[in-house]
């Protein structure tokens, strides 16, 4: 199993680092590719929506969201 990889982001003026496995961190840049965002506005969006999770759990729930409505929906 692949370790967690760290990485730092500013997210609304303030710094926060995530702490993702390597093929998580490859799906979010993927879905920002395809979003046709940069990594830290989508990191941004998933923030903002996150509620009381953390963010590195945020990111990894949003992922499997993101990728199972692209299943559903044929994209």
């Amino acid at each position: 199993m692949n370790r967690p990889v760290k990485r730092s982001f500013t997210i609304g003026g303030h710094r926060t680092s995530i702490s993702l496995e390597g093929p998580f961190w490859e799906a979010l840049k993927a879905a920002a590719a395809q979003e046709r965002l940069p990594l830290s506005n989508l990191i941004a969006q998933i923030d903002a929506e996150r509620g009381d999770s953390g963010l590195s759990s945020a990111v990894r729930i949003w992922l499997l969201a993101y990728y199972r409505n692209r299943e559903t929906s044929g994209s």
